[in-house]
């Protein structure tokens, strides 16, 4: 793929490999803390983007274990046609073998080497909590490139989570990003058809971006 070793993208690959090496394959693994309630939480959190009980197709950008298709499967999204994508080979091997009928992709969406088809939804769940070693500049262009990259290969809309602002205290290697400095950015350069989930109790928020307003739909 061709990446260079300074990318955001590379130090999360690298870190969220290192909680699968020593948690094995739960929430942990992962890269979650505190409980496993929680992280299904933000699983029921992405799936609330979607607008409509058809049939519909979703993408899960930085996929990791395939946990939230695991969640989908256990309630009953059987509308919902997964596949999932992530960088870590480790992590696609795992996913792969638990779900020998799901398409996984191995593919850095930036680079755009290889044509990644279009789905109804895309999501991406943790990717741009974590910043590591990064700056805070480094990583909000990162996740600039990849919310654009991401609409680009979304029919109906795309979800994501950032850390909120709104916290007793900032660590310094998560990534918060405050409302404003979003909702600027979505509205000038994606969609101004979009809301912000701050109401489920954990440090974090979600967007919800969308191609059409919700009145377009009733």
């Amino acid at each position: 793929m061709n990446m260079e070793t300074d990318k955001p993208q590379l130090a999360i690959v690298k870190s969220c490999e290192g909680d699968l090496l020593e948690h094995g394959d739960n929430f942990r693994g992962v890269g979650w803390t505190k409980k496993k309630e929680y992280a299904d939480l933000r699983y029921q959190v992405m799936l609330d983007l979607l607008r409509e009980n058809d049939p519909v197709t979703l993408l899960d950008v930085g996929c990791g274990a395939a946990h939230l298709l695991e969640y989908m499967r256990s309630h009953r999204y059987d509308h919902v046609e997964y596949s999932g994508l992530d960088l870590s080979q480790a992590f696609l091997d795992l996913s792969r073998g638990k779900f020998t009928d799901i398409t996984f992709y191995r593919e850095d969406i930036l680079a755009n080497n290889e044509p990644i088809p279009k789905h109804d939804y895309v999501v991406m769940n943790g990717l741009f909590n974590w910043r590591g070693e990064s700056s805070h500049e480094e990583m909000w262009a990162y996740c600039q490139a990849m919310i654009k990259r991401a609409f680009n290969l979304a029919r109906v809309g795309i979800a994501f989570n950032v850390m909120s602002k709104y916290v007793d205290w900032e660590r310094e290697d998560l990534f918060h990003l405050p409302f404003e400095t979003l909702a600027s950015f979505l509205d000038r350069e994606v969609s101004r058809h979009f809301t912000f989930r701050h109401d489920y109790g954990l440090f974090e928020y979600t967007a919800y971006v969308y191609r059409k307003p919700l009145c377009d739909l009733v």
